[in-house]
């Protein structure tokens, strides 16, 4: 089985999940983009009704515009029932990163207004320990970004690296940009990086997403496993 039939089977079981009069957070990234197919179909079929879907990007809100998923924000629609989002690392106490995208704010503040986040990957992405498949992705003000790349290195103990494509700055919908922060051997305490972030003038947002998700759906091979946070 492949990868990508991995995460249509895992975005499939987290649909199931999914029922009529909700308001759901519809995440970013290349396995939620299935979920969010899935959700098209289901209102187009009429197997879904009076739903409301929250997007985390651009990209999401352009999907669910053709797909026909109608559409609030969180002014109108502050309680969410279930958000559906993908990840790229998810821990053994189901803390995860996100934002390989870069969306991670706009994923941040939908999610944070979730009764129920429900993470869907496939088994690749289940590490011991945090920061070891790749970067935590930190979003900060244009303004003053050398700045927050030598304090990050110092502070955090990491190699940082400004997100580019084809040379040039990647922007995030907010305008922002996104410094890769490489931590050589994981993340030992991603709390305490958490605090260390919190505080600081110009970082908008950053890829730890911690104490939030309740549910993991996890394909592997051999079957689909459901985790939940206890």
């Amino acid at each position: 089985m492949t990868q990508e039939q991995l995460k249509a089977k895992a975005a499939a079981k987290a649909v199931a999940l999914i029922t009529d009069n909700m308001v759901l957070g519809l995440g970013t990234g290349s396995t939620t983009r299935y979920a969010v197919d899935m959700i098209g179909e289901k209102v187009k079929s009429g197997a879904l009704k009076n739903i409301v879907g929250i997007p985390t990007s651009e990209s999401t809100v352009r999907q669910a515009t053709a797909l026909g998923i109608p559409l609030g924000d969180l002014a109108d629609y502050p309680h969410i029932d279930l958000a559906i989002d993908g990840a790229y690392e998810v821990s053994p106490t189901l803390d995860v990163t996100k934002g390989w995208g870069g969306a991670l704010v706009r994923e941040k503040l939908v999610e944070m207004h979730a009764e129920r986040l429900v993470i869907i990957v496939d088994t690749s992405k289940m590490v011991e320990k945090l920061g070891t498949r790749g970067p935590v992705p930190v979003e900060v003000t244009p303004f003053g970004w050398q700045m927050q790349q030598r304090w990050l290195a110092k502070k955090l103990g990491c190699r940082v690296e400004r997100r580019e494509t084809n040379g040039e700055p990647f922007i995030t919908d907010n305008q922002n940009y996104i410094l890769h922060c490489f931590f050589a051997t994981g993340i030992d305490d991603p709390h305490a990086i958490h605090r260390a972030l919190a505080g600081r003038t110009g970082i908008v947002g950053h890829g730890l997403f911690l104490n939030m998700v309740t549910d993991v759906i996890v394909a592997a091979p051999n079957g689909i496993r459901h985790l939940r946070c206890v």
